[in-house]
């Protein structure tokens, strides 16, 4: 009890560094409109933006490691800091394209050595339970951060959310100065071991499930709030509770999607979800000129698309449990490439087809993602009736 009030800081903090991931996409055709660019272009800042996360953030992890974990903290908000004042003074698309690297390398940094230091917060045996506190906070972000951030441009320019964004870090610095001690670094594990772990083929053909359910996701995702102006005919308002709506689904599609990988087994949870997934997309696609049916179509989304991160992640570290800490870091930093490929294609679709059509082509994105997962299950399936027949063979 002593230090959960120092993890809830950690995730206060998460909450407005995924706050500022997410936002963009609830806005994207404001911003779009503000720099004097299409939308597939604005949506390439989300592409920009995991393309950094992805790259930068291990390397600097790498980098850092012995570095004392406050301190490290304080220096990747500080970054944060300095992404949000470069967005604000932005003058052109150039210039804030710049500051969404920023800001991606500044809450990668952040986030990982946030989960370490609350782990080392937790009580023993309940490092578990620290982590999901502090990504609670950074996925509360997409609940409350991206309709608020919708609201407020709505009423507002869109540069007052990064200039709240931006205070709020610098009132954060002063505030984990003041509560969270000093730390000692990490031994460093250098990115040629971290990625040796994709030369195994059941992993890389695991990872590769993440790469495509998150691409077909942000293929519609990237330009949401556009199409549900454009398409379903909503207003600004509606797009706001349609959001918010979005977000409740999302946690409780991730809660569901836990207790399922321990209640019905991966299998079933994980291909269920991916099916779902996929065709809710579809649907979305056909009743696309009708709120009354993509509200409710909107949260099953949500629902079911969210509801495979922490079965892909139980999977995952069953698949490595003495490199858990390393294959996790791998399979955030595939995620983020996978958004950034889904927002290029995206783009495309909106710029070559139309805006309408991220729905079905997210839809066929998602669905790549059942060969790898039908593969890897099978491999493992096999894997353990090897063991279960050489142990009886022992016996």
């Amino acid at each position: 009890m002593l230090n959960s009030w120092k993890i809830y800081i950690l995730a206060i903090v998460s909450f407005l560094v995924g706050t500022s991931e997410f936002v963009i996409a609830g806005i994207l055709d404001r911003v779009a409109t503000d720099v004097g660019v299409t939308l597939a272009a604005a949506g390439q800042l989300i592409t920009v933006y995991s393309l950094a996360y992805a790259i930068g953030t291990p390397i600097l992890i790498a980098i850092t490691a012995k570095m004392d974990r406050r301190k490290l903290m304080l220096a990747a908000l500080a970054l944060f800091l300095l992404g949000n004042l470069v967005t604000i003074t932005t003058t052109g698309f150039t210039m804030l394209f710049g500051a969404r690297i920023i800001l991606a390398i500044g809450t990668g940094v952040f986030m990982v050595v946030a989960l370490t230091v609350a782990s080392k917060f937790a009580q023993p045996g309940k490092q578990g339970g620290a982590i999901a506190t502090v990504l609670l906070g950074f996925n509360l972000a997409l609940i409350l951060g991206v309709p608020l951030g919708r609201v407020i441009a709505g009423s507002y320019d869109w540069k007052i959310i990064f200039t709240g964004i931006g205070v709020l870090s610098l009132i954060a610095m002063f505030v984990l100065l003041l509560t969270i001690p000093k730390s000692k670094g990490e031994i460093p594990v250098p990115i040629q071991e971290q990625l040796s772990l994709l030369k195994t083929p059941r992993i890389s053909i695991a990872l590769s499930i993440s790469f495509f359910w998150i691409l077909g996701y942000t293929i519609i995702y990237t330009y949401i709030s556009p199409f549900l102006l454009t398409i379903t005919g909503m207003s600004d308002q509606m797009v706001s509770i349609g959001l918010f709506a979005f977000g409740i689904a999302s946690l409780l599609g991730s809660q569901v999607g836990g207790y399922g990988a321990d209640k019905w087994g991966i299998p079933r949870t994980m291909i269920g979800g991916l099916l779902l997934h996929s065709g809710i997309l579809l649907l979305i696609t056909a009743f696309s000129h009708s709120s009354v049916f993509v509200l409710p179509l909107l949260m099953l989304w949500s629902f079911f698309a969210w509801s495979t991160g922490p079965v892909q992640q139980v999977y995952l570290i069953d698949m490595a449990p003495n490199a858990s800490g390393i294959i996790l870091s791998l399979n955030t930093s595939i995620v983020q490439l996978g958004m950034a490929v889904g927002a290029v294609i995206g783009g495309m679709v909106v710029e070559n087809i139309s805006l309408q059509a991220v729905g079905w082509i997210g839809a066929i994105g998602v669905a790549f993602a059942l060969l790898p997962a039908v593969v890897s299950l099978s491999i493992r399936s096999q894997s353990d009736i090897r063991g279960q027949e050489l142990s009886e063979t022992k016996v």
